[in-house]
């Protein structure tokens, strides 16, 4: 892992800056301008890690500083369970400066991000901190969006961008690549006949296979509201609900959270943790 440091200011709180490589080579420039705007602003220290356990250590070893992610929204994603893991994820607001593909980017619109660098890095520097939202599941993953169960399966490559991959990427296909069975067929290849329950209640079961199980975080506008929207869609029928926690059970089935593949699974729940992390946005 590489750092460098930038004397300090006397301005906002000083920085842990988390720079994706990827997001160098994706948008070089607005890297640059995002960097030299946040180094102009405040005591910023640079990290690129290479590695879970340097990404672990930087932020337990991280003071003071407060993170800010330079790079798509599967970065934030990874930082966000990070921190969750360290019991850390409320004590200090998180900015981000998103930088990648459009499609890599959505959960950063949908959270109210700027998508321009320096708006961006304004924000970081001079913005307010939004309470938010965050779907949690037992098995440690998190989301800032939300998580859809369809019959296409999960083995779409992730997080590859030029010749470059970055170290939210690898571990994406790391987690992808245990996932799958022993032959090598991921068991979501096949539409999914799963239960699904949302607060105790019965939305679907095994019987009928679901075209699609869909649960959305409320984006920035819901403020904090602690629920999740359910949509289920199956042959001929359309389920709607809201609620706190979700359980799906099947024989096995894959999802993307964000966007991002993960799976397969025979059970997971994900419930909503009200507030639990704090987004620097622009403060009108």
């Amino acid at each position: 892992m590489s750092s460098l440091s930038t004397p300090a200011t006397g301005g906002p709180e000083p920085l842990l800056l988390l720079l994706d490589p990827a997001a160098r080579h994706t948008d070089g420039e607005s890297v640059r301008i995002a960097k030299d705007v946040l180094c102009g602003g405040a005591d910023v220290k640079v990290v690129f890690p290479e590695s879970p356990s340097e990404l672990d250590r930087v932020l337990s070893h991280r003071g003071r500083r407060r993170p800010v992610v330079i790079g798509s929204d599967l970065a934030l994603q990874r930082v966000l369970q990070a921190l969750y893991r360290q019991r850390e994820l409320g004590a200090d607001p998180v900015g981000m400066v998103p930088v990648g593909r459009s499609e890599e980017l959505a959960a950063a619109r949908a959270l109210g991000v700027p998508g321009e660098p320096v708006r961006a890095a304004r924000a970081v520097l001079s913005g307010a901190a939004r309470k938010l939202d965050l779907l949690v599941d037992d098995g440690g993953g998190v989301a800032l969006g939300g998580v859809r169960i369809t019959g296409a399966g999960t083995r779409r490559p992730a997080g590859r961008t030029g010749g470059w991959r970055s170290l939210w990427a690898k571990l994406a296909a790391a987690e992808q690549a245990n996932a799958l069975t022993a032959d090598g067929r991921s068991c979501a290849e096949h539409n999914p006949r799963v239960r699904v329950e949302a607060d105790g209640r019965l939305l679907a079961d095994v019987h009928r296979p679901v075209r699609l199980v869909q649960l959305t975080l409320p984006g920035v506008e819901a403020d904090g509201a602690g629920v999740l929207e359910v949509v289920i869609r199956a042959p001929g029928a359309l389920v709607r609900a809201r609620a706190e926690s979700v359980s799906v059970v099947g024989r096995g089935f894959g999802y993307e959270a964000d966007g991002h593949p993960v799976g397969p699974v025979r059970a997971r729940t994900w419930t909503v943790h009200q507030g639990a992390w704090g987004l620097l946005l622009p403060a009108a």
